[in-house]
Protein backbone atom coordinates (compact mmCIF):
# COMPACT_ATOMS: atom_id res chain seq x y z
CA UNK A 1 0.00 0.00 0.00
CA UNK A 2 2.43 2.79 0.88
CA UNK A 3 4.50 2.14 -2.42
CA UNK A 4 1.34 1.97 -4.75
CA UNK A 5 0.31 5.54 -2.56
CA UNK A 6 4.05 6.98 -3.05
CA UNK A 7 3.21 6.42 -7.17
CA UNK A 8 0.24 7.74 -7.20
CA UNK A 9 1.12 10.51 -5.70
CA UNK A 10 3.99 11.00 -8.10
CA UNK A 11 2.29 10.54 -10.70
CA UNK A 12 -0.65 13.53 -10.09
CA UNK A 13 2.17 15.70 -8.65
CA UNK A 14 4.39 15.71 -11.75
CA UNK A 15 1.08 15.82 -14.00
CA UNK A 16 0.52 19.10 -12.07
CA UNK A 17 4.38 20.38 -12.26
CA UNK A 18 4.55 19.37 -15.58
CA UNK A 19 1.57 21.14 -16.57
CA UNK A 20 2.67 24.33 -14.59
CA UNK A 21 5.98 24.89 -16.11
CA UNK A 22 4.39 24.73 -19.31
CA UNK A 23 1.33 26.98 -18.72
CA UNK A 24 3.92 29.48 -16.71
CA UNK A 25 6.07 29.09 -19.44
CA UNK A 26 3.77 30.09 -22.52
CA UNK A 27 1.61 32.84 -20.60
CA UNK A 28 4.80 34.73 -20.22
CA UNK A 29 5.09 34.67 -24.15
CA UNK A 30 1.61 35.79 -24.50
CA UNK A 31 2.21 38.30 -21.69
CA UNK A 32 4.91 39.53 -24.42
CA UNK A 33 7.66 38.44 -22.34
CA UNK A 34 10.97 38.40 -24.15
CA UNK A 35 13.48 35.09 -24.22
CA UNK A 36 15.51 36.69 -21.55
CA UNK A 37 12.86 37.02 -19.05
CA UNK A 38 11.56 34.03 -19.75
CA UNK A 39 14.56 32.54 -18.84
CA UNK A 40 14.24 34.43 -15.57
CA UNK A 41 10.61 32.82 -15.02
CA UNK A 42 12.43 29.54 -15.67
CA UNK A 43 15.42 29.62 -13.41
CA UNK A 44 12.74 31.01 -10.37
CA UNK A 45 10.76 27.67 -11.01
CA UNK A 46 14.40 26.06 -9.71
CA UNK A 47 15.54 28.52 -7.20
CA UNK A 48 13.86 26.55 -4.16
CA UNK A 49 15.05 23.28 -5.61
CA UNK A 50 18.48 24.97 -5.59
CA UNK A 51 18.55 26.20 -2.04
CA UNK A 52 16.26 23.50 -0.21
CA UNK A 53 16.88 19.93 -1.81
CA UNK A 54 19.66 19.23 0.65
CA UNK A 55 17.61 20.14 3.94
CA UNK A 56 14.36 18.91 2.59
CA UNK A 57 15.74 15.58 1.98
CA UNK A 58 17.17 15.23 5.61
CA UNK A 59 14.06 16.46 7.06
CA UNK A 60 12.45 13.86 5.65
CA UNK A 61 14.69 11.67 6.89
CA UNK A 62 14.27 13.08 10.19
CA UNK A 63 10.24 13.62 10.22
CA UNK A 64 9.40 11.59 8.02
CA UNK A 65 7.33 12.33 4.28
CA UNK A 66 3.67 13.13 5.38
CA UNK A 67 4.05 16.70 6.52
CA UNK A 68 7.05 17.72 4.08
CA UNK A 69 4.24 16.48 1.05
CA UNK A 70 1.57 18.43 2.69
CA UNK A 71 2.98 21.39 2.34
CA UNK A 72 4.27 20.85 -0.73
CA UNK A 73 0.57 20.48 -1.75
CA UNK A 74 -0.38 23.64 -0.10
CA UNK A 75 2.76 25.90 -2.11
CA UNK A 76 1.70 24.49 -5.10
CA UNK A 77 -1.77 25.19 -5.01
CA UNK A 78 -1.24 28.41 -3.90
CA UNK A 79 0.86 29.46 -6.63
CA UNK A 80 -1.00 28.48 -9.59
CA UNK A 81 -3.90 30.49 -8.10
CA UNK A 82 -1.71 33.91 -7.99
CA UNK A 83 -1.95 34.22 -11.79
CA UNK A 84 -5.75 33.35 -12.30
CA UNK A 85 -6.67 36.92 -10.30
CA UNK A 86 -3.13 38.55 -11.57
CA UNK A 87 -2.44 38.68 -15.01
CA UNK A 88 1.05 40.27 -15.21
CA UNK A 89 4.26 38.70 -15.28
CA UNK A 90 5.56 39.49 -11.62
CA UNK A 91 2.70 37.28 -10.61
CA UNK A 92 3.97 34.41 -12.58
CA UNK A 93 7.37 34.93 -11.31
CA UNK A 94 5.87 34.68 -7.80
CA UNK A 95 3.81 31.73 -9.38
CA UNK A 96 7.35 30.12 -10.45
CA UNK A 97 9.05 30.34 -6.76
CA UNK A 98 6.29 28.92 -5.08
CA UNK A 99 6.07 26.08 -7.54
CA UNK A 100 9.39 25.78 -7.20
CA UNK A 101 9.44 25.41 -3.14
CA UNK A 102 6.51 23.01 -3.75
CA UNK A 103 8.78 21.04 -5.98
CA UNK A 104 11.69 21.24 -4.07
CA UNK A 105 9.93 19.12 -1.35
CA UNK A 106 8.01 16.96 -3.32
CA UNK A 107 10.92 15.42 -5.52
CA UNK A 108 13.33 14.55 -3.15
CA UNK A 109 10.42 12.87 -0.32
CA UNK A 110 9.13 10.90 -2.94
CA UNK A 111 12.38 9.67 -4.36
CA UNK A 112 13.41 8.42 -1.15
CA UNK A 113 10.31 6.42 -0.13
CA UNK A 114 10.45 4.49 -3.29
CA UNK A 115 14.10 3.68 -1.91
CA UNK A 116 12.87 3.02 1.54
CA UNK A 117 10.01 0.94 0.42
CA UNK A 118 11.79 -1.27 -1.55
CA UNK A 119 13.52 -4.26 -0.26
CA UNK A 120 17.66 -4.43 -1.59
CA UNK A 121 16.73 -6.77 -4.77
CA UNK A 122 13.52 -5.13 -5.67
CA UNK A 123 15.19 -1.68 -5.49
CA UNK A 124 15.98 -1.73 -8.76
CA UNK A 125 13.08 -2.46 -10.16
CA UNK A 126 11.03 0.09 -8.07
CA UNK A 127 13.57 2.72 -9.29
CA UNK A 128 12.77 1.81 -13.35
CA UNK A 129 8.92 1.40 -12.46
CA UNK A 130 9.35 5.04 -10.23
CA UNK A 131 11.29 6.42 -13.33
CA UNK A 132 8.01 5.05 -15.89
CA UNK A 133 5.78 6.65 -13.47
CA UNK A 134 7.68 10.43 -14.32
CA UNK A 135 7.47 9.44 -18.04
CA UNK A 136 3.90 8.90 -17.73
CA UNK A 137 3.46 12.36 -16.30
CA UNK A 138 6.07 14.28 -18.24
CA UNK A 139 3.72 13.02 -21.25
CA UNK A 140 0.33 13.93 -19.71
CA UNK A 141 1.49 17.02 -18.22
CA UNK A 142 2.21 19.28 -21.59
CA UNK A 143 -1.06 17.61 -23.21
CA UNK A 144 -3.01 19.09 -20.41
CA UNK A 145 -1.26 22.72 -20.49
CA UNK A 146 -1.80 22.95 -23.91
CA UNK A 147 -5.45 21.47 -24.65
CA UNK A 148 -6.17 23.75 -21.19
CA UNK A 149 -4.77 26.93 -22.71
CA UNK A 150 -6.45 26.39 -26.44
CA UNK A 151 -9.84 25.42 -24.70
CA UNK A 152 -10.21 27.48 -21.31
CA UNK A 153 -7.38 30.02 -21.34
CA UNK A 154 -4.32 30.58 -19.35
CA UNK A 155 -6.24 31.90 -16.01
CA UNK A 156 -8.44 28.33 -15.94
CA UNK A 157 -5.48 26.08 -17.23
CA UNK A 158 -3.28 27.57 -13.53
CA UNK A 159 -6.34 26.92 -11.96
CA UNK A 160 -6.51 23.14 -13.37
CA UNK A 161 -2.86 23.07 -12.77
CA UNK A 162 -3.83 24.25 -9.02
CA UNK A 163 -6.22 21.55 -8.85
CA UNK A 164 -3.77 18.57 -9.13
CA UNK A 165 -1.36 20.20 -6.32
CA UNK A 166 -4.53 20.14 -4.18
CA UNK A 167 -5.37 16.50 -4.86
CA UNK A 168 -2.00 15.16 -3.80
CA UNK A 169 -2.60 16.99 -0.48
CA UNK A 170 -6.17 15.36 -0.13
CA UNK A 171 -4.69 12.04 -0.92
CA UNK A 172 -2.00 12.66 2.16
CA UNK A 173 -4.62 13.53 4.58
CA UNK A 174 -6.70 10.49 3.80
CA UNK A 175 -4.41 7.63 3.25
CA UNK A 176 -0.55 9.58 4.67
CA UNK A 177 -0.61 7.94 7.40
CA UNK A 178 0.16 4.51 5.89
CA UNK A 179 3.88 6.53 4.91
CA UNK A 180 6.89 5.59 7.07
CA UNK A 181 7.79 7.27 10.15
CA UNK A 182 11.18 9.84 10.38
CA UNK A 183 14.35 8.35 11.99
CA UNK A 184 14.77 11.00 14.25
CA UNK A 185 18.07 11.75 13.86
CA UNK A 186 19.97 15.14 13.16
CA UNK A 187 20.91 16.33 10.03
CA UNK A 188 24.48 15.81 9.18
CA UNK A 189 27.49 17.79 10.09
CA UNK A 190 28.75 19.87 7.41
CA UNK A 191 31.86 18.25 7.17
CA UNK A 192 29.90 14.92 6.29
CA UNK A 193 28.87 16.58 3.22
CA UNK A 194 31.95 17.74 2.33
CA UNK A 195 33.00 14.06 2.90
CA UNK A 196 30.72 12.97 0.10
CA UNK A 197 31.76 15.88 -2.51
CA UNK A 198 35.31 14.24 -1.87
CA UNK A 199 34.33 11.04 -3.38
CA UNK A 200 35.30 10.89 -6.89
CA UNK A 201 32.37 8.07 -8.04
CA UNK A 202 29.92 10.61 -6.45
CA UNK A 203 31.05 13.76 -8.20
CA UNK A 204 31.04 11.73 -11.68
CA UNK A 205 27.29 10.78 -10.49
CA UNK A 206 26.46 14.23 -9.65
CA UNK A 207 28.07 15.57 -12.82
CA UNK A 208 26.15 12.75 -15.22
CA UNK A 209 23.33 13.14 -13.48
CA UNK A 210 23.44 17.55 -14.17
CA UNK A 211 24.34 16.99 -17.34
CA UNK A 212 21.25 14.76 -18.30
CA UNK A 213 18.55 17.29 -16.34
CA UNK A 214 20.26 20.19 -18.35
CA UNK A 215 19.77 18.35 -21.63
CA UNK A 216 16.21 17.52 -20.54
CA UNK A 217 15.31 21.25 -19.06
CA UNK A 218 16.62 22.87 -22.16
CA UNK A 219 15.01 21.34 -24.46
CA UNK A 220 11.52 21.51 -22.48
CA UNK A 221 12.06 25.32 -21.97
CA UNK A 222 13.35 26.05 -25.87
CA UNK A 223 10.71 24.09 -27.83
CA UNK A 224 7.78 26.28 -26.58
CA UNK A 225 10.18 29.46 -27.32
CA UNK A 226 11.15 27.87 -30.71
CA UNK A 227 7.54 26.28 -31.37
CA UNK A 228 6.17 29.87 -30.51
CA UNK A 229 8.93 31.35 -33.09
CA UNK A 230 8.01 29.15 -35.60
CA UNK A 231 4.03 29.57 -35.58
CA UNK A 232 2.89 26.56 -33.93
CA UNK A 233 -0.22 26.35 -31.18
CA UNK A 234 0.06 25.42 -27.43
CA UNK A 235 -1.38 21.71 -28.65
CA UNK A 236 0.91 20.95 -31.34
CA UNK A 237 3.51 22.30 -28.44
CA UNK A 238 2.29 20.30 -25.59
CA UNK A 239 2.28 17.66 -27.99
CA UNK A 240 6.19 17.29 -29.36
CA UNK A 241 6.78 17.34 -25.45
CA UNK A 242 4.66 14.76 -24.66
CA UNK A 243 5.98 12.91 -27.72
CA UNK A 244 9.32 13.39 -26.00
CA UNK A 245 7.96 11.68 -22.82
CA UNK A 246 6.46 9.17 -24.97
CA UNK A 247 10.19 8.15 -25.73
CA UNK A 248 11.22 8.55 -22.35
CA UNK A 249 8.94 5.82 -21.25
CA UNK A 250 9.63 2.96 -23.83
CA UNK A 251 13.46 3.45 -22.69
CA UNK A 252 13.04 3.28 -19.02
CA UNK A 253 10.40 0.28 -19.92
CA UNK A 254 13.72 -1.58 -21.43
CA UNK A 255 15.70 0.04 -18.98
CA UNK A 256 16.60 -3.27 -16.88
CA UNK A 257 17.40 -5.11 -20.26
CA UNK A 258 19.31 -2.20 -21.55
CA UNK A 259 21.37 -1.97 -18.42
CA UNK A 260 22.29 -6.32 -18.61
CA UNK A 261 23.49 -5.45 -21.82
CA UNK A 262 25.28 -2.57 -22.67
CA UNK A 263 26.51 -1.88 -19.28
CA UNK A 264 25.96 1.18 -17.10
CA UNK A 265 28.42 3.23 -18.77
CA UNK A 266 27.88 2.63 -22.46
CA UNK A 267 24.34 3.06 -22.39
CA UNK A 268 25.37 6.58 -20.52
CA UNK A 269 27.42 7.50 -23.42
CA UNK A 270 25.36 6.25 -26.16
CA UNK A 271 22.02 8.37 -24.50
CA UNK A 272 24.18 11.46 -24.28
CA UNK A 273 25.05 10.70 -28.22
CA UNK A 274 21.62 10.48 -29.09
CA UNK A 275 20.87 13.72 -27.06
CA UNK A 276 23.63 15.60 -28.85
CA UNK A 277 22.37 14.54 -32.01
CA UNK A 278 18.50 15.47 -31.39
CA UNK A 279 19.42 18.88 -30.19
CA UNK A 280 21.36 19.71 -33.38
CA UNK A 281 19.04 18.29 -35.88
CA UNK A 282 15.91 20.87 -34.12
CA UNK A 283 17.18 24.27 -35.78
CA UNK A 284 16.96 22.82 -39.05
CA UNK A 285 13.32 21.58 -39.59
CA UNK A 286 9.78 23.56 -38.94
CA UNK A 287 7.42 20.81 -39.56
CA UNK A 288 5.71 19.33 -36.90
CA UNK A 289 6.10 15.78 -38.44
CA UNK A 290 9.09 15.87 -38.48
CA UNK A 291 9.68 17.75 -35.29
CA UNK A 292 8.02 15.56 -33.81
CA UNK A 293 10.46 12.54 -34.96
CA UNK A 294 13.67 15.28 -33.61
CA UNK A 295 11.17 15.07 -29.95
CA UNK A 296 11.44 11.09 -29.58
CA UNK A 297 14.62 10.72 -30.61
CA UNK A 298 15.50 12.99 -28.06
CA UNK A 299 13.40 11.46 -25.64
CA UNK A 300 15.28 7.81 -26.44
CA UNK A 301 18.64 9.39 -25.70
CA UNK A 302 17.50 11.38 -22.07
CA UNK A 303 15.18 8.82 -20.90
CA UNK A 304 17.69 6.57 -18.95
CA UNK A 305 20.10 8.99 -17.42
CA UNK A 306 18.05 10.63 -14.41
CA UNK A 307 16.79 6.69 -13.16
CA UNK A 308 20.75 5.08 -13.49
CA UNK A 309 21.85 8.52 -11.36
CA UNK A 310 19.70 8.13 -8.93
CA UNK A 311 19.53 4.02 -8.61
CA UNK A 312 23.30 5.18 -8.18
CA UNK A 313 23.28 8.18 -5.64
CA UNK A 314 20.82 6.01 -3.37
CA UNK A 315 23.15 2.68 -3.24
CA UNK A 316 26.05 4.61 -1.78
CA UNK A 317 24.34 6.84 0.58
CA UNK A 318 25.16 6.48 4.26
CA UNK A 319 22.45 4.40 6.35
CA UNK A 320 19.33 6.54 7.50
CA UNK A 321 20.64 9.17 5.28
CA UNK A 322 19.54 8.35 1.68
CA UNK A 323 16.42 11.32 1.27
CA UNK A 324 20.24 13.98 1.88
CA UNK A 325 22.45 11.87 -0.57
CA UNK A 326 19.45 12.28 -2.78
CA UNK A 327 18.81 16.12 -1.79
CA UNK A 328 22.74 16.35 -2.41
CA UNK A 329 21.96 15.08 -5.88
CA UNK A 330 18.82 17.66 -6.75
CA UNK A 331 20.85 20.54 -5.02
CA UNK A 332 23.39 20.00 -7.83
CA UNK A 333 21.01 19.28 -10.80
CA UNK A 334 19.12 22.69 -9.84
CA UNK A 335 22.10 24.88 -9.87
CA UNK A 336 22.26 23.95 -13.51
CA UNK A 337 18.72 24.61 -13.95
CA UNK A 338 18.65 27.93 -12.40
CA UNK A 339 21.88 28.97 -14.39
CA UNK A 340 21.38 28.04 -17.39
CA UNK A 341 18.01 29.36 -18.53
CA UNK A 342 18.98 33.17 -17.88
CA UNK A 343 22.22 32.36 -19.05
CA UNK A 344 21.03 30.66 -22.73
CA UNK A 345 18.03 33.42 -22.64
CA UNK A 346 20.71 36.11 -22.70
CA UNK A 347 23.04 34.19 -25.34
CA UNK A 348 19.52 34.00 -27.54
CA UNK A 349 18.47 37.31 -26.96
CA UNK A 350 21.97 38.17 -28.24
CA UNK A 351 22.44 35.58 -31.13
CA UNK A 352 19.29 33.89 -31.92
CA UNK A 353 17.70 30.61 -30.96
CA UNK A 354 20.08 28.60 -33.59
CA UNK A 355 23.58 28.92 -31.34
CA UNK A 356 22.04 27.61 -28.28
CA UNK A 357 21.11 24.24 -29.79
CA UNK A 358 24.72 23.60 -31.04
CA UNK A 359 25.63 24.91 -28.13
CA UNK A 360 23.60 22.35 -25.90
CA UNK A 361 25.00 19.63 -28.54
CA UNK A 362 28.42 19.92 -28.09
CA UNK A 363 27.68 19.95 -23.78
CA UNK A 364 25.42 16.59 -24.49
CA UNK A 365 28.25 15.25 -26.62
CA UNK A 366 31.04 16.34 -23.44
CA UNK A 367 28.56 13.83 -21.43
CA UNK A 368 28.93 10.81 -23.26
CA UNK A 369 32.48 11.47 -22.89
CA UNK A 370 32.59 11.90 -19.57
CA UNK A 371 30.12 8.77 -19.01
CA UNK A 372 33.37 6.67 -20.53
CA UNK A 373 34.92 4.30 -17.87
CA UNK A 374 33.30 2.35 -14.58
CA UNK A 375 30.91 4.32 -11.91
CA UNK A 376 30.99 3.16 -8.39
CA UNK A 377 27.74 2.71 -7.05
CA UNK A 378 26.06 -0.04 -9.71
CA UNK A 379 22.11 0.40 -10.39
CA UNK A 380 21.87 -2.83 -10.79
Amino acid sequence: MPLYLTFALTLIGFVGVNAARVVLQLYGLELGATPTEVGILVALYYVCPLLLSLPAGAWGDRYGPRWPLLFSSVCGTCGLIIPYFVHTLPALYIAATLSGLSFAFFLVIVQNLVGILSAPEKRAQNFGNFSLVGATANFIGPLVAGFSIDHFGYPIACIIAAALALATGAMLLIWGQALPAGGGHHAAPRARIMDTLTDPPVVRILAIGSLVQLGTDLFQFYIPVYGVGIGLSASAIGSLLAIFAAASFIVRFALPRLVKRLGEDRLLAYSFGLAAVGFALIPLFHNLALLALVSFLFGLGTGCGQPLATMMMFSRAADGRSGEALGLRLTANNLIRVIAPAVFGVVVSAFGLPPVFYINAAMMGAGAFISRGKTAGSAQ
